[in-house]
């Protein structure tokens, strides 16, 4: 019936049958529909239509829309429900999910929301928050499939299709041993293709790559992405078997992290998007920008201290923005180039060194080419060979430094264990913008009596 049919008019059907009371209409239009687009016609509803929407849903249904929600509408959906309706699609939610969106609550808050829960899982998502953030804890889940390894492949596929609807992921099961330590992991392929009478510590695999509870996000992220795996158990530090990890969940993370790298490398702070409102977009912008606009002073002073050299030499403006904008241009591909290789390699002195010489090389390569050009051009436009050695060989220093300062900052605040990021574009243009205004002129300066 909505096969085809654009989402405006899904939500014109769903909206008329909430108006006419027709919930069997309302069901038979979201059974066709994934939680991700149920919850954008839910925020795409008038207000007024939310409760009745509601009311309409199964705790199933409401569990997985709250999670496709963005987290001001999360917990709008749970105070319309009550204690004891949040509590019960609370139990069905993902507990990582649920501890993520109760973070920020005052601990009354969370209290009251968790009070409607069950005992159990609760307690899960209690200690789920006792986790330092952004590490494998707090993104972890404990819907997973763990046996015992002196079960036999019957007695586990039994108990797989018991908890298969409970589990995230069902294509590993994690073995543990009586002190619940996890001892092997088993594909569900190798599962299936198994005589039922084997026993599970025969075919299981005993190198398990697993992660500590403590470890970062981004660390877990480089295991999955370096493994290909779907999922990846999380331990504690004596090897007891926690929770995993799953892909899904790891996507999120990624997602979130280059969003965190990209508002940092464009300096404009806290998260901005479409729905920033002005003045919210421009507070957080402004702190960086007011700071780079002191330090873009400097380059007025280099500049008057270059006064008279720069009035015996009219021609030398014209090629100012061309200096600065190279320096910064390069600088800024450099920073770029290394907060990418920081998230995907992994970093030792060898490989610091190697990136540092590539980068020389680059600027080498990258300097001389562009000199060369410039200097031909300077020449061609007027007419003096001094006037395009000055410009060329300045732009071959400034490029080379531009692409070395674009590498080694960010290496040093890694170093210091400082978000690499931090060292944001417009910083490294501005300081790119200093330096090559010094080289340019003290350059030109040297060579005055044969630029006049």
């Amino acid at each position: 019936m909505i096969k085809n049919m654009p989402e405006n008019q899904i939500t014109i059907q769903i909206i008329k049958a909430l108006k006419e009371g027709k919930q069997q209409e309302f069901q038979a239009i979201l059974k066709e529909l994934q939680p991700y687009d149920i919850a954008r016609i839910f925020e795409g509803v008038p207000e007024k239509y939310h409760t009745r929407f509601l009311l309409f849903l199964t705790p199933e249904q409401i569990a997985e829309l709250i999670q496709e929600l963005e987290k001001v509408h999360q917990l709008i959906v749970l105070n319309k429900l009550g204690i004891e309706e949040s509590g019960q699609v609370m139990d069905l939610m993902d507990n990582d999910d649920l501890a993520s969106l109760l973070e920020n609550l005052s601990p009354d808050k969370i209290e009251e929301l968790l009070s409607g829960m069950k005992q159990e899982e609760s307690k899960i998502v209690k200690n789920i928050m006792n986790y330092p953030p952004e590490t494998a804890g707090r993104i972890m889940t404990n819907r997973f499939v763990w046996i015992p390894q002196h079960y036999t492949i019957r007695e586990s596929v039994d108990k797989l299709k018991i908890f298969a609807e409970f589990s995230e992921t069902i294509n590993y099961l994690y073995v543990i041993d009586d002190d619940k330590k996890l001892v092997g992991v088993v594909s569900y392929r190798d599962l299936i293709i198994s005589d039922e009478l084997e026993k599970i510590q025969d075919i299981m695999y005993s190198r398990v790559i697993s992660v500590s509870a403590e470890t970062d996000q981004e660390e877990v992220a480089r295991v999955i992405e370096r493994y290909d795996f779907l999922s990846v158990p999380v331990v504690e530090k004596n090897n007891e078997l926690v929770g995993i990890v799953t892909v899904d969940d790891i996507i999120d993370v990624v997602i979130k992290e280059a969003n965190e790298d990209i508002e940092k490398l464009s300096a404009s702070g806290k998260a901005i998007d479409f729905d920033t409102k002005a003045h919210v977009a421009a507070y957080r912008r402004l702190p960086w920008l007011i700071l780079l606009l002191f330090i873009g002073l400097v380059s007025g002073t280099i500049i008057s201290g270059f006064e008279e050299t720069l009035s015996k030499v009219v021609a030398l403006a014209f090629f100012m923005p061309m200096i600065a904008g190279m320096t910064g241009n390069t600088g800024t591909q450099s920073l770029a180039v290394v907060v990418r290789g920081l998230i995907t390699t992994d970093t030792n002195k060898g490989v610091v060194i190697k990136l540092i010489i590539r980068e020389l090389q680059v600027g080498l390569i990258i300097g001389i080419t562009c000199g060369i050009l410039i200097s031909i051009i300077a020449y061609i436009w007027q007419g003096n060979a001094v006037l395009g050695l000055v410009v060329g060989s300045s732009l071959v220093v400034t490029l080379i430094i531009g692409t070395l300062a674009g590498t080694i900052i960010p290496l040093i605040l890694y170093k210091f264990k400082i978000d690499p990021a931090v060292a944001s574009g417009p910083l490294i243009t501005t300081l790119n913008d200093i330096l090559s205004l010094l080289i340019y002129f003290g350059i030109a300066t040297m060579f005055i009596s044969k630029l006049m």
